[in-house]
């Protein structure tokens, strides 16, 4: 866990708005469910604000403070803290530097025991342990074999500083029988100049965004991009590296798997017909599909027969382009929910289905009607396995249609009599592993009791909003150019025209004043300009100058994502108000509409389907996986004056320097582009070209 990480000037700038100390109090209640204490609060506000400024001081202003920070990776209920890690680049030996810093405001101490200075007595706070003690165990457990720093070359170090205190009213912390070593230095108030050579000794001046963005994913806290991480391990033992919860539920059903799973080498005389539904739900970037490749690749490994259903063509569609590129074998195991009409035969061993919230009441097949399902579609998946793992987002489903709910599983697998193992998965590692973010937006859109708080910047998730669709556009268009993957998205609020013509032109259907795009193509296809097929239009390089959807964006994410909320959703006084839209021709004759009056287009939530109740609740689910799609950034446009100015007021003024995490403020080392899909004659045991994996370190 960490409570924050940002840049030393932009800890300061955080401060001057009074943002930093409610921040690190609201992210203390959500890691340790109790309040922090008023001692605690003060000693952020004073401390951690006095090593700022000497960094400031010392032209160290960009290296980043990583703020009440463990090291541990495992599930402890109450890892030790440290108070802040400084992250930079050492000016001499060019490779990371790193010191762990142990912030005290004691202004005396006397030694306690005569024959050393482990224990002392700080006047009314009692004995308290040599502050270079507990650097040392810091120390231990960020380089030690289980340590988030094994292997790795960095200069790691670390101080205790006491900005209160002189070097003679504690003089038993630096005395010559005082703890040593390479984390046992001591700083006080009058020896400040020294701290600030040293600093400047141990840090260079560029500072250490993509340092600490290397250390953040080396400790678990920043995972790979899914689609990245896929093609990088081709025939790899390893997908992701799984984490707390995401082991446990892997472990649990390859454990299971091997049990109730026919010996592959002896099969018994009478197969053991006994069934198991493994039911995982977890909130968007928890890891789910995560959890699900890997356990794809670890039973195809030990021979299983395994498929990986979706009810996303955009999640297939992705993974088959951008992974399973020119490789016919893996992408016959991605495929839908509605392709278990007919039952295989023999069972396959394992059908691991994402996204099951987007499970529907029937299975259909829309070139052909005669092959849709007359089952409940629950129930075919369950046929067509001996062990079903389901991944589950309830507050994902944006259509009416979609009936995939844990009553639904839990009720199916009742009736095949079923043992049901259900898994719940907390940890998330989407939008760059901001929780405050995901809970901001929850509360934002009104998916969570409370008024939404003014948004503030954690150093994880970064959030702006733009005054025009021009300036949106030219934020993604510049990031997406540096190297960054980016999007844009929209609320369904506009007409969608099929591509005209035989050369499949795109029309301009999503209009702000005289700004007028496409949205992704409507078609199976590439069409003109190189726009690429729905399917693929997340990935592949030549959707960048469309717009997606929720259908076309769920499931997948991007550094930088653009955000239009359109008239379906707009704010009035203190609440949101829905409204759909009404269409109009644009010529007599024509097949292409505009809108008559601004408002929902979406088909999928018309009046004659869903009463306004759902209708509502739809639109602020559509929009919540809209805003969470970003892993770095997030810039929002409402369509809506006044929506507009409440967005503003809710995230309030953006500071361009560091606060906003572009790919041009990042090292020239940092600035790479996401994995290219594998090559086309790649095949079987290929592997992609593209920088190498893990972390810069």
């Amino acid at each position: 866990m960490l409570l924050l990480k940002l840049s030393a000037q932009d800890l300061l700038t955080l401060h001057a708005r009074r943002h930093m100390v409610p921040h690190l109090a609201a992210r203390w209640r959500h890691f340790r469910s109790a309040d922090a204490s008023v001692s605690e609060r003060s000693a952020w506000a004073e401390s951690l604000i006095s090593l700022a400024n000497d960094l400031v001081a010392a032209d160290r202003g960009n290296v980043e403070m990583i703020v009440e920070c463990a090291a541990t990776t495992k599930d402890v209920r109450r890892p030790p803290l440290i108070d802040v890690v400084l992250v930079g680049r050492h000016p001499q030996e060019n490779r990371p530097s790193v010191q762990l810093v142990e912030l005290k405001r004691w202004s005396t101490v006397t030694r306690i025991e005569r024959a050393t200075a482990d224990l002392v007595d700080v006047p009314g706070m009692g004995r308290k342990k040599h502050p270079a003690l507990q650097l040392r165990e810091h120390y231990l457990a960020f380089t030690s074999d289980q340590g988030p720093f094994r292997g790795l070359e960095i200069e790691c170090g670390g101080f205790a500083y006491l900005h209160n205190a002189t070097q003679a009213s504690v003089r038993p912390l630096i005395d010559v029988d005082a703890p040593t070593g390479a984390y046992a230095r001591v700083y006080t108030g009058d020896q400040r100049e020294e701290l600030l050579d040293d600093l400047r000794k141990s840090f260079d001046a560029q500072g250490g965004a993509s340092e600490s963005e290397a250390m953040l994913q080396s400790m678990g806290l920043r995972n790979t991009p899914l689609l990245d991480a896929m093609i990088r391990s081709r025939g790899a033992d390893t997908v992701f590296t799984l984490r707390g919860r995401q082991k446990g539920a892997a472990a649990q059903i390859l454990e299971t798997a091997a049990v109730v799973l026919p010996d592959l080498w002896q099969p018994a005389l009478i197969p053991d017909e006994k069934r198991v539904v493994f039911l995982v739900t977890g909130g968007a970037g928890t890891g789910k599909s995560a959890i699900g490749l890997q356990v794809k690749k670890k039973l195809e490994a030990q021979g299983r027969t395994v498929k990986y259903a979706s009810g996303s063509r955009a999640f297939n569609g992705a993974l088959k382009e951008h992974v399973g590129y020119g490789d016919g074998k893996f992408k016959k195991t991605f495929t839908y929910f509605s392709s278990f009409v007919k039952t295989p035969d023999p069972p396959l061993d394992v059908l691991i289905c994402d996204e099951a919230h987007r499970l529907r009441e029937r299975s259909t097949n829309r070139r052909d009607a005669r092959k849709s399902g007359t089952r409940p579609q629950v129930d075919e998946l369950l046929d067509a396995s001996r062990l079903t793992v389901f991944f589950m987002d309830e507050r994902q489903s944006v259509r009416p249609k979609e009936v995939g709910t844990v009553d639904l599983i839990r009720d199916a697998a009742d009736r095949y009599g079923a043992r049901l193992v259900s898994y719940d998965l907390r940890e998330q590692f989407r939008c760059g592993g901001s929780d405050a973010y995901i809970r901001w937006v929850r509360a934002l859109l009104g998916l969570a009791d409370g008024a939404p708080e003014l948004w503030r910047p954690d150093g994880l998730m970064h959030v702006e909003v733009a005054d025009t669709p021009e300036e949106l556009e030219q934020i993604i268009g510049t990031e997406a150019g540096a190297g960054a993957s980016a999007r844009m998205v929209a609320g369904y609020c506009w007409p969608w025209t099929k591509p005209q013509g035989k050369k499949k032109r795109l029309e301009a259907d999503v209009r702000i004043g005289d700004w007028h795009r496409p949205w992704n193509a409507d078609s199976e296809t590439f069409c003109a300009d190189g726009a690429p097929p729905s399917r693929i239009w997340a990935v592949n390089e030549g959707g960048l100058g469309q717009i997606g959807c929720v259908y076309t964006a769920q499931g997948l994410e991007w550094d930088w994502c653009g955000v239009i909320m359109g008239e379906d959703m707009v704010r009035r006084g203190d609440e949101w108000v829905f409204r759909r839209g009404k269409k109009r021709k644009e010529a007599p004759k024509s097949k292409i509409w505009r809108v008559a009056q601004p408002g929902s287009f979406d088909p999928e939530v018309a009046a004659s389907t869903v009463d306004p109740a759902e209708f509502e609740l739809l639109v602020r689910q559509a929009y919540h996986v809209l805003m969470t799609r970003g892993s770095r950034a997030t810039v929002l446009y409402s369509t809506d004056e006044e929506t507009r100015a409440y967005l503003k007021d809710r995230v309030g003024p953006v500071e361009i320097h560091g606060l906003r995490p572009t790919m041009q403020n990042r090292q020239a080392s940092d600035r790479r582009r996401h994995e290219p899909r594998p090559n086309r004659r790649g095949g079987k045991g290929s592997k992609a070209k593209g920088p190498s994996p893990d972390v810069l370190f």
